[in-house]
């Protein structure tokens, strides 16, 4: 395998990842608004993503093979869980 097709292999690993985060961190603005103590929106989504990737990274460990339903299904339960923690959800 060549440099470009490793790359190629690692980008589409974190890209569920990346995705979900982007969009759990900007849904998460406009539906939780500002609030005083959140962290600005690259350290939530930079945590979500790498809550992520950890997540992808622990299904390919446990199941040996990429993409299964169980880990994308953790995947979104678990960042939306690191979202809702960054947001302060508890305190509504």
């Amino acid at each position: 395998m060549d440099l470009l097709a490793l790359l190629n292999h690692l980008l589409n690993f974190v890209a569920p990842a990346a995705f979900l985060a982007l969009v759990l961190v900007f849904v998460g603005r406009f539906v939780g608004g500002r609030r005083a103590g959140v962290p600005r929106w690259w350290v939530q989504c930079a945590c979500t993503f790498l809550a992520g990737v950890a997540v992808s990274v622990a299904g390919l460990v446990v199941s040996g093979r990429d993409g299964t339903m169980v880990t994308y299904a953790a995947l979104v339960v678990v960042c939306g869980t690191v979202q809702w923690l960054a947001m302060r959800g508890w305190r509504r």
